[in-house]
């Protein structure tokens, strides 16, 4: 399996070094080329831990005291209904700074040189912790149903 820790828990906000990027866009490690360009989901962080304990094949996830966020490729929000208690950052860049006023850090490096989390596994993952049917369409723009 691909699961490299870095760190088990999201950092504290006291914790030294603890951000990485620049410009309000998280910055990938070193030697993980983005060729589909990348974006992040991001989510509440006790689902993050969840979803990291479930996915076969994790890629880079970044994590503050509140939200874990995980680096897709670009475009992974077309036609694809995340549930509403997700954000999602196109091209990594963190649009919610003025609560907080630096990045995420680093908490999972994968194993091998994509950056990725495969999109569709994360999303059905997603919605499968917090219980709300899986909904997608070309077009549609309605947003996933609750579970029954």
């Amino acid at each position: 399996m691909d699961r490299q820790f870095v760190a088990p828990e999201a950092p504290s906000l006291s914790a030294p070094n603890r951000w990485r990027g620049h410009s309000g866009r998280l910055r990938l490690p070193d030697g993980l080329p983005a060729r589909l360009g990348y974006d992040a989901v991001g989510m509440p962080a006790d689902i993050g831990r969840r979803v990291m304990k479930c996915l076969p094949r994790i890629g880079c996830v970044f994590a503050d005291d509140q939200r874990w966020w995980w680096i897709v490729p670009s475009g992974s929000h077309i036609d694809v209904a995340w549930p509403s208690f997700t954000s999602y950052a196109v091209g990594a860049h963190m649009t919610d700074l003025s609560a907080r006023s630096r990045l995420p850090r680093l908490v999972h490096h994968p194993q091998g040189d994509s950056p990725y989390t495969p999109p569709i596994p994360l999303y059905f993952m997603t919605c499968h912790i917090a219980g709300i049917r899986p909904h997608w369409s070309p077009g549609d723009a309605t947003g996933p149903s609750q579970a029954v």
